[in-house]
């Protein structure tokens, strides 16, 4: 397999993973704003801005390794 075609296979494994990252986020911030409009503000609610934040910071680490590839490619 050529260098450009391995690049581009993990390019699009990486926007996938984002596309997934994505879609966790829209569901964890889904439950939070039940949590919120139901006053719950027990550990659950808690625990789930935990989980938004990391999953954020991994949708922000997935962007910036998409960030590199794709300039790999350019280098290519």
């Amino acid at each position: 397999m050529a260098e450009i075609d391995e690049v581009k296979e993990i390019l699009n494994t990486l926007r996938v993973a984002m596309s997934i990252g994505f879609g966790i986020f829209v569901l964890i911030v889904g439950k939070l704003t039940l949590l919120y409009q139901n006053h719950d503000f027990t550990e659950v609610f808690w625990i789930t801005i935990a989980a938004a934040l990391l999953d954020m910071l991994a949708i922000l680490f997935i962007v910036k390794k998409i960030a590199a590839k794709t300039k790999e490619i350019k280098d290519l």
